[in-house]
C-alpha cells in the first residue's frame, strides 16, 4: 500500500509546485510601425490566454491595428521576471496597448 501512495503524492506535489509558474503574468515585447509618415516603436505589452509567440502574435496584431499600428515582430515573450529589464527601453509603450 506505501508503494501506491508515494507516486501518488509525489504527483500532487509536482502539480502544486508548478501552479505559481501557471499563475505567473504573460508578457511580450515586439516592434511596431505606422506608415505616413514611417513611425517604429518598440513596447511591452501583456498577453492574456496563451503564454506563447503565436498566442501574443494574434492578441498584439489586433490590439495594434485598432490603434494605428502594424505589427512587425514579437522579439520575445516571458514573464513577470523579465518586466523591469525591459521598462527603460519601452518608455512611454510599457504596458501601453
Amino acid at each position: 500500500m506505501k508503494h501506491f501512495l508515494i507516486p501518488i503524492i509525489a504527483a500532487t506535489g509536482l502539480g502544486l509546485a508548478a501552479l505559481p509558474a501557471q499563475a505567473a503574468g504573460c508578457y511580450a515585447d515586439y516592434k511596431a510601425k505606422q506608415e505616413n509618415p514611417l513611425r517604429l516603436h518598440y513596447g511591452v505589452a501583456q498577453v492574456s490566454g496563451e503564454c506563447s509567440r503565436a498566442a501574443a502574435q494574434a492578441e498584439l496584431a489586433q490590439r495594434l491595428a485598432a490603434n494605428g499600428w502594424t505589427l512587425l515582430t514579437i522579439v520575445s515573450v516571458f514573464g513577470d521576471e523579465g518586466l523591469n529589464q525591459r521598462k527603460e527601453s519601452a518608455g512611454s509603450n510599457f504596458l501601453r496597448f
